[in-house]
This record gives structure tokens, C-alpha cells and sequence, in this order.
């Protein structure tokens, strides 16, 4: 929310804005600010706070991990007063640019948030397994150079949906839930592509990267599909220790 010097506010008081970014995230510690290093909410609040002449606390739609991308995030933030929006996203946009893109900038309803009124996060994985990489792509495609066995990973991604315990595939985090519901996950070629696409109302820590780490095993023939159902029901990170590179990795899309 806006912190104006001598003023105190009540929340009721405050309008709520929606702020649409896309990122290259290769240059970037992560989404969330972390002291002494340079991440995507330290660089949009403070162009926020330049633009709007007092500091703000975001909330985020998905805190996206150090080198991750996201074609879609959403920031949202409290303010006292209106704002010219038009201006804000242009001013915005010149001070964060060019890793960082203002799609779009609006008023949005009361009581929303960009993290808690999410309904689903899609995430999408680029994986090129042709023998040699492209440089084009090497930015946000994990090249490996061994044909990967398509129908066997989906098979293995299938385990992936429905409601259960992720720990086997999430980095601990003290006595946080690890319980997730998976809308769907599939994979696909696409322009010469291997592309994961997984939805879920929300993901812990390294999970999506897990996912892709652990069918890409499968794709090897170093793990059988038939086995990620015991992986999973094992509910320990021993049982699935690989996570894959950042780079591949964007957040495509944020259901409200």
C-alpha cells in the first residue's frame, strides 16, 4: 500500500491497482526482493516509487525463482487516491525495461489480490532434444542432446493430476502444506519443442521443475513411468532429487 510520510491510512481507504508484467528473468535473483541482489519486485517497487512518488508493498501472483521467465505475472498493490494509469504504465515501463515488460496497468475490484485471489497458475517447460542446440533459443530452452521417449514422459505426467502430497518433489520449507491440486499436465511437441504444460491452483517450491526433471528421467528410460505413482506416495524428496535448469521455465498464464 502507498506510505505517504505523516500520514496514517486505513485500508478501507485505499484503492486497489493490477499491475500485468512479462520478464526475462536470466538477469534477475528471482521474483522476491532479497537484500544485497537484484530481483523483479526490488526493480518494480522501486519504479513504482519513483513514478508514484512514495514507496508500495506488492503482492505477486507467483514468486518465480532465480532465472525463471513468466510471459504473464500479476502485481497488485494499494493506493490511496486515483492514478493516471496510461501514464503509469508508460512511465513504468521506461524504467524497468527492457528485461521487463508493463503489459497492461488497471483499477481492479476491492479486496483483490494478485496472489490470494489466483484461482491457477499455468507453467510451461521448453526442452530441445535434437543433437545440437539452437543459440536462438538457448536463453529459455534446456537443451539435451538424446531424443527423449514422448509417450512414456506423458505417461508419467498423467500421475501428476488430481489433489495429493508433492513433498517427494518439493524443496523443503519448514511446515508448509505440500498438498496440491494439478488441473492437468501434459507434454507436447510444438515447433520442434518439447513443451510441459502443468495448471494447478498453486505450486511449491521447485515443484514445476521437479516434475520436469522427473519425466525427463522417464524419457531416458532411467526411471519406468509405472514407477511415479510410488515416487509421489513415498512424500520424500530422496525419492526424486533431480530439478531442472531455471532457464526453460515461464510462467504462462494466472486464472482469476
Amino acid at each position: 500500500m502507498g506510505r505517504l510520510p505523516g500520514c496514517s491510512h486505513h485500508l478501507q481507504d485505499l484503492t486497489t491497482f493490477r499491475i500485468d508484467l512479462a520478464y526475462d528473468g536470466g538477469g534477475f535473483r528471482g521474483y522476491a526482493r532479497n537484500a544485497g541482489v537484484r530481483t523483479v519486485q526490488a526493480v518494480v517497487e522501486s519504479a513504482l516509487a519513483t513514478v508514484l512518488g512514495a514507496a508500495v508493498d506488492t503482492e505477486v501472483a507467483g514468486r518465480t525463482d532465480a532465472g525463471v521467465h513468466a510471459r504473464c505475472q500479476v502485481v497488485s498493490f494499494g493506493w490511496e487516491g486515483t492514478i493516471d494509469l496510461v501514464r503509469l504504465a508508460r512511465s513504468l515501463d521506461g524504467l524497468v525495461g527492457p528485461e521487463i515488460v508493463v503489459r497492461s496497468a488497471r483499477e481492479a475490484p476491492p479486496g483483490f489480490s494478485a496472489r490470494f485471489s489466483a484461482t491457477g497458475r499455468t507453467y510451461r517447460y521448453f526442452i530441445d532434444d535434437g543433437p545440437s542446440p539452437d543459440p536462438l533459443r538457448r536463453d529459455w530452452v534446456w537443451h539435451i542432446a538424446e531424443e527423449l521417449d514422448l509417450a512414456a514422459m506423458s505417461e508419467a505426467a498423467g500421475a501428476f493430476v488430481g489433489e495429493q502430497d508433492f513433498a517427494s518433489l518439493c524443496r523443503a520449507a519448514g511446515d508448509r502444506p505440500t498438498v496440491r491440486l494439478v488441473r492437468s499436465a501434459e507434454w507436447r511437441r510444438e515447433d520442434g519443442l518439447l513443451v510441459f504444460v502443468v495448471a494447478a491452483s498453486s505450486f511449491c517450491h521447485q515443484m514445476v521443475r521437479s516434475m520436469v526433471a522427473l519425466c525427463v528421467d522417464v524419457g531416458r528410460g532411467r526411471v519406468a513411468p509405472s514407477s511415479v505413482p510410488g515416487i509421489l506416495a513415498a512424500r520424500d524428496r530422496s525419492a526424486a532429487r533431480g530439478v531442472a535448469p531455471p532457464h526453460g521455465l515461464v510462467l504462462w498464464e494466472v486464472d482469476y
